[in-house]
């Protein structure tokens, strides 16, 4: 296989499986915890509507943070131990609401008219702490897990930018999801987070070549500035049309309402492309290199069969479920 791919080849499809995993989960997951947070600002008689377009789908969804996760582990455990260390909180802060988020999802089907707005705050805080504590991460992450008060104070700014950035991506599901007085709802919450989510990119784009003048060179070099500079250009042009997709909606004949969804995940890839080929080949930022942190290649090619079993049936689920339970939800009801 060496003489095939070259020597080393294996940490480089394993940095890719995991950055696949991650993607899918940020956009997956991402969109059902905006889902969650745009609830507190939602009426009552809406909330039921809300939550039955995301109901088939939000436990899959999180299936790719447990694989991104694992792979990360077994592909590359020194730097899964560095990373987890210096992220012990969030990450407990991640879990807790991602666990109250599953609670309140069950109860609140069971309980009474007097108890389910608990519950549904109970869903809507689970939602923004596990929101707030990816963005806190990525803050941390992109400054190589930095200490002081500026880097707390960027941590906080990506957490909030993340979480607006979900709330978008959240409220572009709805549209697309949804129709009536819930659709022309979130085609308002879509306007008003797109700004929001745009200010987190513009931040993070501002600061990650701040943070490493390796990244810098990657960054305005020539001919690297080449290669990247069509990531900015179609980011604002992404922008400019979900603006102008969205003044326009609702719409009578519904048409157009899957293009903000669309432009959204178009501009989390975007941006995820960005920071990969930043970060890129470095696991930890600055500290470990892909080559450094990975496990023997007996051990990833052992790992990489297992691989090619889990991901397709991962994957071929996840299409499955959104095929059977595709089109506009329906009001919600429990047997």
């Amino acid at each position: 296989m060496d003489a095939l791919f070259g020597p080393g080849w294996l940490p480089v499809v394993f940095a890719a499986l995991m950055g696949l995993s991650i993607l899918l989960y940020v956009i997956l997951d991402g969109y059902d915890l905006g889902v969650g947070l745009l609830m507190a600002d939602a009426p009552e008689g809406e909330r039921d509507r809300m939550i039955a377009s995301i109901g088939p789908f939000w436990d899959a969804n999180e299936t790719w943070l447990v694989l991104g996760i694992g792979l990360l582990l077994v592909a590359f455990p020194s730097a899964h131990g560095m990373i987890l260390t210096a992220l012990y909180l969030p990450v407990a802060v991640l879990l807790l609401g991602l666990t109250l988020r599953g609670v309140a999802f069950e109860f609140r089907a069971k309980s009474g008219a007097g108890h389910k707005v608990w519950w549904d705050r109970a869903f809507v805080g689970g939602s923004a702490a596990a929101s707030l504590a990816q963005g806190w991460m990525l803050g941390q992450y992109i400054l190589g897990f930095q200490g002081g008060p500026s880097a707390a104070a960027f941590s906080a700014l990506t957490a909030l930018c993340l979480a607006a950035a979900y709330a978008f991506i959240g409220a572009a599901w709805l549209v697309m999801k949804t129709d009536g007085a819930v659709q022309a709802r979130a085609a308002l919450w879509a306007r008003r987070t797109l700004w929001l989510a745009g200010l987190g990119v513009v931040a993070v784009s501002l600061a990650t070549p701040l943070v490493s003048p390796r990244i810098l060179e990657k960054w305005f070099a020539l001919p690297q500035i080449l290669l990247l500079a069509p990531i900015p250009l179609v980011t604002g042009a992404l922008f400019a049309v979900l603006w102008a997709v969205l003044r326009t909606l609702p719409r009578a004949d519904d048409r157009w309402c899957w293009v903000p969804f669309a432009g959204a995940v178009g501009v989390f890839v975007l941006g995820f492309q960005g920071l990969a080929y930043s970060f890129f080949p470095y696991v930890v930022p600055e500290r470990l290199t892909i080559w450094q942190a990975a496990a023997s290649d007996e051990s990833l090619a052992i790992i990489l069969a297992g691989a090619a079993v889990v991901l397709p049936t991962i994957l071929g689920y996840t299409v499955f479920a959104y095929r059977v339970f595709w089109g506009k939800a329906r009001d919600l009801t429990y047997g």
